[in-house]
């Protein structure tokens, strides 16, 4: 497989599995130049057409370095409820108050699970200035269901990881399985790695939405399955119906105004529609269809000032040097 190859040779680029070319196609000789001015970046990565054509890593990082993917958690939380459903454990229309009885409100009842995947829920967020107080809590489901509604559910895009949460643990009661374990066996395994254990909740759910860590290589893989229409090496493993649903504009971010599917956002990237799965500090899958491109970067999680200049660099670096020099 591709993937797992000693050495990849396209056009004049050789990459190693340590991602230290011999030499640079000069297709992306100037987003490697760009990238390696970034002290914040981890790892650049392109594959077209299956096969990896480049492969770099920054500031000490190797291929076998796993990145804490942050809200890319939410894009794999996504294929997991569609997995789900495909194999009928739940559907997405399946109101929540099938899965928390003890829940009274009945217009909290009524919300779907598409509602949470497509973050149209109209719960207040627990993100942002709300995200301390939420995971300091001693529930998190039931703190995120406490949520005030703050728009009419299905009206409005309310980015909130308290939603990819609470899909968590609809995940862990209609499976029978906590989500990692879920996870395993019908993604990790399929795609051909195995996806360590992550932060649980206070009672024992693991986070849905943030904190999982795959290596580039890996988000490569995930990515490359959406980009094949849910098949892996010939194998459904993600139907195709779903990932064409994920792909469908179901709401527009107020603070970005950027839309957003299931679990992925969506945008134009250099004339052609991209779709990415997007975490905090600058961790990217990004998918190209039309140029059959799947890019992937990883970069420093903290907290710091240059945190948003360094994203909005990334993004220029995918768009303009990488997207754009291939289309």
């Amino acid at each position: 497989m591709i993937l797992a190859a000693a050495f990849v040779l396209c056009a004049d680029l050789m990459v190693s599995t340590q991602g230290e070319p011999a030499v640079v196609v000069p297709t992306f000789r100037s987003a490697v130049s760009a990238a390696a001015e970034l002290p914040r970046l981890h790892s650049l990565l392109v594959s077209q057409r299956g096969e990896l054509v480049l492969e770099r890593y920054f500031n000490g990082r190797r291929a076998a370095t796993p990145a804490n993917v942050k809200s890319v958690s939410k894009s794999i939380i996504a294929a997991l409820v569609g997995i789900a459903a495909d194999h009928k454990l739940l559907s997405l229309s399946d109101p929540i108050g099938r899965y928390f009885p003890d829940l009274v409100d009945p217009a909290k009842r009524s919300i779907t699970v598409e509602d949470l995947l497509t973050m149209r829920s109209g719960l207040e967020s627990t993100s942002s200035r709300n995200y301390g107080t939420w995971v300091q809590s001693s529930n998190w489901v039931r703190h995120a269901l406490a949520k005030p509604f703050v728009a009419a559910t299905r009206t409005q895009m309310i980015y909130s990881t308290g939603n990819s949460h609470i899909l968590s643990a609809i995940l862990t009661k209609a499976t029978g399985r906590n989500t990692w374990q879920f996870a395993q066996d019908v993604l990790a395994k399929p795609l051909g790695f195995s996806l360590p254990p992550w932060t649980r909740d206070p009672q024992g759910i693991y986070f849905g939405g943030n904190e999982m860590a795959l290596t580039p290589r890996q988000m490569i893989a995930f990515g490359e399955m959406y980009r094949n229409g849910g098949q892996v090496n010939g194998r459904q493993i993600l139907s195709k119906a779903f990932v064409e649903q994920t792909f469908e504009p179901r709401g527009r971010s107020q603070i970005s105004g950027r839309e957003y599917g299931y679990g992925w956002w969506i945008r134009e990237m250099a004339g052609r529609q991209a779709y990415y799965a997007w975490g905090f500090g600058g961790q990217y899958i990004v998918i190209v269809p039309s140029l059959d491109l799947t890019v992937v970067s990883t970069s420093a999680a903290t907290v710091s000032e240059d945190r948003r200049d360094h994203r909005r660099t990334v993004e220029d670096i995918i768009e303009h040097l990488i997207v754009g020099a291939v289309g």
